[in-house]
């Protein structure tokens, strides 16, 4: 009797000790109110760092755009990066997956890489924006 008691609470014991994975299903996010690490409070065409990753913002209100208006950062070629309004956003996105009916609009993989979709050879792809 005393024997399987300790059996079973090594199995018990074993069981707690074994870590268990949660697999959740990828949250959609097809608009820029659940995008990540966008800053808020941005200058339009005020001087911006990052042009790769995590490279969008929200403006204040100035006398050619509303407050709250989507940003990103850009360097046109190859200037000083700065603030510039941003195409529609289509959310959080995945680089080289189909953008079909999203052509010219913009979005952010799970990274934060920038990225924009644009047809190449027939097929509407997400690409780097920053290239």
């Amino acid at each position: 009797m005393r024997r399987t008691a300790v059996v079973v609470a090594a199995v018990v014991i074993a069981m707690w000790a074994v870590p268990v994975r949660a697999y959740a299903e990828p949250v959609s996010c097809d608009d820029p109110a659940c995008v990540p690490g966008i800053t808020p409070g941005v200058a339009l065409g005020a001087p911006c760092q990052a042009t790769d990753y995590y490279v969008f913002g929200t403006a204040v209100a100035g006398p050619s755009i509303q407050p709250g208006r989507l940003v990103f950062c850009g360097s046109p070629r190859r200037y000083e990066p700065r603030y510039f309004r941003s195409p529609s956003m289509a959310g959080v996105k995945h680089l080289d997956s189909s953008c079909e009916g999203y052509e010219n609009w913009v979005a952010q993989a799970p990274d934060g890489l920038f990225l924009t979709c644009q047809s190449k050879n027939g097929a509407a792809r997400w690409s780097r924006g920053d290239t």
